[in-house]
């Protein structure tokens, strides 16, 4: 299982389709091993094989596995009322994400009314190249910290050591521009246990003065109460 879940994980990162023999290369695995893994996943259909190339890439399985698991996540339907109103307050982009192997995943969105006509899709990112992501790390357990830490992009910038302090007594994060997004303002969202259970972002479509980014900080973290109320009553 833990072999499966690193030709997974692999996958899941870079091209969409690898070789066998990069999957060997990558996982450290024997040839037989990764051919073996492979064939149990494909009839699974959590990874699929092309026809013409004989790659591998990831199936369509996962998608029906991951809105399974979405619709049973609490924290999606206490925060889902708010959202539209929220957008409405302070016309930004919203999102909800989670920490999940050292990456943010946002599982949740509901764009401004000035986004235009593309919408941009639900993504993952390195946790801390986002403001929703160092709120959850900096507040997750010390092995999840590592994991973001070792995904991020800058391993020639190292962190200095007070910014995992820093980052989770802040009451909200504010990162100037993230992988593939505008600036993004970030609150944790707490559950009923006072757990960190997601991050509640507002993505900007320009950089934002203080005046600004202390009023959209004060919607979100009011939403983020409300839905933490609904969660501690669940």
């Amino acid at each position: 299982m833990r072999n499966a879940m690193l030709l997974l994980d692999l996958m899941s990162e870079g091209p969409a389709y690898r070789q066998l023999s990069e999957l060997a290369e990558l996982s450290g695995l024997s040839l037989p091993t990764v051919h073996r893994l492979l064939r149990s996943l494909v009839l699974a259909q959590l990874i699929e094989q092309q026809e013409r190339t004989s790659r591998y890439g990831l199936g369509p399985e996962l998608a029906r596995l991951s809105q399974r698991y979405l619709a049973r996540l609490p924290i999606i339907g206490a925060l889902s009322p708010y959202l539209v109103p929220l957008r409405n307050e302070i016309n930004a982009t919203i999102h909800v994400g989670i920490l999940v192997r050292g990456s943010v995943v946002y599982v949740d969105r509901v764009d401004s009314t000035t986004t235009g006509v593309f919408r941009g899709s639900h993504r993952t990112e390195p946790a801390l190249a986002t403001a929703a992501g160092r709120v959850l790390a900096s507040r997750s357990s010390d092995e999840d910290w590592a994991r973001a830490v070792s995904r991020s992009d800058s391993p020639t910038r190292p962190l200095p050591p007070e910014a995992r302090k820093e980052w989770s007594e802040s009451p909200f994060l504010v990162v100037d521009g993230t992988v593939s997004a505008n600036p993004e303002i970030a609150v944790p969202v707490f559950d009923g246990s006072g757990t960190v259970c997601a991050a509640l972002a507002a993505s900007l479509t320009a950089p934002a003065d203080q005046a600004t980014i202390t009023l959209f900080s004060k919607h979100l973290t009011e939403t983020a109460s409300a839905a933490g109320r609904t969660l501690g009553h669940g």
